[in-house]
Order: structure tokens, then sequence, then C-alpha cells
């Protein structure tokens, strides 16, 4: 008996490849201008964890690299969406954004994006230091999702 199959071209998003054929990357601490410290961290830390599970692209130091992705954290805006009453929030959502750039070894920009952001909820706690907890988390969560919507978008084949 025969069993064949036929591809209707649908595949996983972000299963493609790096443009211009790239194989190597470096990814170099993010430049944070905003006032969360160490977001930096928290952000290149993500994408390096979604660019090492992948199998398609190899993270090397800077001098191995054919290409270089950098990335601006433009900023972290609060506001909130749901009220107990007009002057207190109950929930709030904290959105992220980033502007990312890939070049070659020569400089040359290959891919670049502007603005990518993502936003997360989270809730207003009765004290200070517990919404603040509950933000950071919030803002962990969106850096995740936003590292795999970057890896995502760079390896989509057009």
């Amino acid at each position: 008996m025969w069993v064949g199959f036929s591809a209707c071209g649908y595949r996983f998003a972000g299963s493609g490849s790096l443009p211009a054929g790239i194989k190597t990357i470096s990814i170099p601490i993010f430049e944070n201008r905003t006032a969360e410290t160490g977001l930096e961290n928290i952000v290149t830390n993500d994408l390096i964890y979604e660019v090492t599970r992948s199998r398609g692209v190899a993270l090397v130091r800077k001098d191995k690299a054919e290409a270089n992705l950098s990335g601006v954290i433009v900023s972290t805006q609060t506001g909130s969406i749901s009220r107990s009453s007009v002057d207190i929030s109950t929930e709030r959502r904290v959105t992220l954004t980033l502007n990312l750039k890939l070049a070659n070894t020569s400089g040359i920009i290959i891919w670049s994006a502007q603005g990518v952001a993502e936003s997360e909820a989270y809730v207003v706690e009765d004290d200070k230091q517990g919404t603040e907890q509950n933000r950071q988390d919030a803002l962990s969560r969106a850096s995740k999702r936003l590292a795999e919507n970057i890896y995502n978008r760079l390896t989509e084949d057009f």
C-alpha cells in the first residue's frame, strides 16, 4: 500500500533561517534607555536563550560572528487597565519597547525592527513592595515573549 503526503507550505513561525544566510551571530548586552536597572541583562539573556535553543543559528563571540544583533530598550510604560475607583488601580499593564538591528561584520544592516513591543498585565497590591514585585514579574514575562517574537521575526523566510 502506498501513502502519499502533500505539503501545503505551512511551517512553524521562526523555523526558517536568518537573513542573508547568516549562521553565526553575537548578541552584546542591549543598551537600556529606561530607568529600569538591570532590564538590559534580562532582555539580552532572554534573547540569547531563544537563539541558543534553536538549531539553525550559533551564538559566538563577536570576533567569530558573521553578524551582530544589537538592541536598544527604548521604553517601559505603565498604565492602568482596571480600577476600583477613580484614583485606585486594581490592575496595570507594563509595555516594553525595543529597537533592533542585525548588521554584518562590515556594519551593513541586514535586518532591523523599530518599536517592537510586548505588554503584560499585573495586579496592584495593597502594598507598594508587592505591586513592584508584580510589575517586575510582568516585565520578565513580557521580555520572554518579546525574545520569542524577535527570534521568529528574524528567522521568517520571505
